[in-house]
């Protein structure tokens, strides 16, 4: 990575459904294939990290969210590139999730992620959301 490059901004929805987290698995080949991420991704220039958001699941699992609070942002360096993830509740407005532009979904509980393998810039989210389901954080 040069060391004056920016950070490349993406955003992930935290969907909740019967306590258990919507992710989706991305497509093989590319950055990071065949892994299994929170569903979002890069915010374009110009555009809102909420209509960013808005946007990429409506085009990847074809369903209408409303984006709520912030739930974390966090940095985290890749050997190419780094990312500023923004993470925030979403609540389904429309539709049900499919994988329109990406490999497959699954609702999951936070405790059952270890399961899956996933880019390590979702760990602090990751982390987060198992010491919700204990009890260790609020909303």
């Amino acid at each position: 990575m040069k060391e004056n490059s920016e950070p490349l901004h993406v955003v992930a929805g935290v969907i909740i459904r019967r306590r258990k987290i919507l992710i989706a698995r991305r497509l093989p080949g590319g950055a990071h294939g065949g892994l299994w991420e929170f569903p979002g991704g890069k915010v374009e220039e110009g555009e809102s990290p909420a209509d960013a958001l808005r946007r990429e699941l409506f085009e990847e699992l074809g369903i209408a969210v409303r984006v709520h609070t912030p739930v974390l942002e966090t940095l985290h360096a890749y050997p190419h590139r780094t990312i500023r993830l923004a993470a925030f509740w979403c609540r389904i407005a429309e539709g049900e999730p499919r994988p329109l532009e990406c490999a497959d979904v699954a609702w999951v509980s936070p405790s059952g992620m270890d399961r899956y393998l996933m880019p390590e810039a979702d760990l602090p989210l990751i982390n987060f959301l198992r010491s919700m389901e204990k009890g260790k954080a609020r909303l």
